[in-house]
């Protein structure tokens, strides 16, 4: 059976009212959230071709859905370092069938569901078929037709940061002080969305790990997680499996770096991150869950 904690994400919804995931709201100081990453692409950096398929990428989904994901982040084009663009129509027939099953499968118990993409077409698609939220790794500004799908459609919508381009952002990252170039950005991207019709309450911040960041960089997101909180909206943020995990601990193989990705975790919640997101679902429903009561004791 899924987790229960009440009714999934409702939709659709006013653009000013509040995400709420499983009868509880996506609010500054809530959670934590365990964002579930279902990459439905053939080359994604940790576990490309595993859900190329529907029928996997649906298994893996409801197996989230039971070990506790409160959201499942869907996407059909890798971001990987060096990656290129993947063309909408590709990222639709990888997506949209996934995206109807589990909201069909799921109902509203279920988990919320999350399209991960840069472009209008396919978030359109994906909430035609039941996704509520739309993740962005370029914060609204790779597409000018994103922002409002996402304002008329009611969709929360996660802005990301990310020096460069996925093709290019890890060539030479390069801040005078990362965590406040990517706060003042983030900062600038939210009132963006605003104006352009998205609720403030629907917005989350990503500071984008290992996005256009040296390992040196994302560590010292990490340790300063909780200032990303002055920002007055939810923040998500990514640490699973990435680079930065296997050079701390010399692990070359992203899969291998499970407990690297629980310390990112714990670090993140106890800061007071709102929301992670995550590929081992389960370990780290655990630890987020244990965190958030250490942190809240007394």
């Amino acid at each position: 059976m899924y987790r229960k904690h009440g009714p999934s994400i409702m939709w659709p919804m006013a653009s000013g009212q509040a995400l709420q995931i499983r009868g509880r709201l996506l609010l500054s100081g809530g959670g934590p959230f365990v964002f579930g990453v279902l990459n439905v692409t053939p080359d994604s950096f940790s576990d490309g071709g595993r859900y190329a398929g529907a029928s996997e990428a649906i298994d893996a989904g409801v197996r989230m859905a039971e070990e506790g994901a409160d959201v499942i982040d869907i996407g059909g084009e890798s971001t990987r370092p060096g990656s290129r663009p993947v063309p909408a129509d590709e990222q639709i027939r990888r997506t949209q069938p996934v995206i109807a099953e589990l909201a069909r499968r799921f109902g509203p118990a279920g988990p919320g569901l999350s399209i991960d993409t840069r472009l209008a077409k396919v978030a359109r698609a994906a909430l035609d078929a039941g996704a509520t939220i739309i993740n962005d790794i370029t914060a609204l500004r790779d597409d000018e037709a994103l922002a409002p799908v996402a304002a008329s459609r009611g969709a929360g919508v996660i802005l990301m940061h990310m020096q460069g381009t996925p093709a290019t952002m890890q060539q030479c990252p390069t801040y005078r002080n990362v965590v406040a170039e990517v706060r003042e950005f983030l900062a600038e991207r939210i009132a963006a969305a605003v104006a352009a019709g998205v609720g403030r309450q629907r917005i989350l911040v990503d500071p984008g790990i290992g996005f256009g960041k040296t390992t040196t960089h994302n560590l010292e997101i990490l340790r300063h997680a909780g200032e990303f909180r002055n920002l007055g909206v939810p923040v998500l943020i990514g640490p699973s499996r990435k680079r930065f995990i296997g050079e701390v601990l010399g692990i070359p193989e992203p899969i291998k770096r499970l407990y690297g990705t629980l310390a990112a975790v714990a670090a993140c919640i106890l800061a007071g991150v709102e929301c992670v997101r995550v590929h081992d679902v389960a370990a780290c429903r655990q630890v987020a869950d244990v965190c958030a009561a250490i942190r809240t004791a007394g």
